[in-house]
């Protein structure tokens, strides 16, 4: 049996799926991602939001199936929003070991200043 992927790799490869798909040639109609794209990033960022709406409504009164199925539909939609704003897995995966030992009470006071 298999051992468990490696999250990183999965969301890499979800990311370079998602900008293939963003940028295909087949016009917006090619996949969800570029339907959405075609939308703008208003209507994205809409979907990001609705998606973690569902993300607490299923971690509050789902079970943890649901709450697994909404967290993904977030993550997607979030790779599709980043993506749009020409952000990169790896540039939040930077800022994520930049904070990694630091109090999240430190952190978001150095935030602040």
């Amino acid at each position: 049996m298999p051992g468990p992927m490696d999250e990183t790799t999965i969301l890499s490869r979800l990311e370079a799926t998602i900008a293939a798909r963003r940028a295909g040639a087949s016009g917006p109609d090619a996949s969800y991602v570029a339907r959405l794209h075609a939308k703008g990033r208003g209507k994205i960022a809409q979907k990001v939001g609705e998606e973690a709406t569902e993300v607490v409504i299923a971690a509050l009164t789902g079970s943890p199936e649901a709450l697994v199925g909404e967290a993904a539909d977030l993550l997607f939609h979030l790779l599709v929003l980043m993506g749009d704003c020409g952000v990169s897995l790896e540039q939040v995966t930077a800022e994520l070991e930049r904070r990694e030992g630091t109090s999240g009470i430190a952190e978001k006071a150095s935030r602040s200043s």
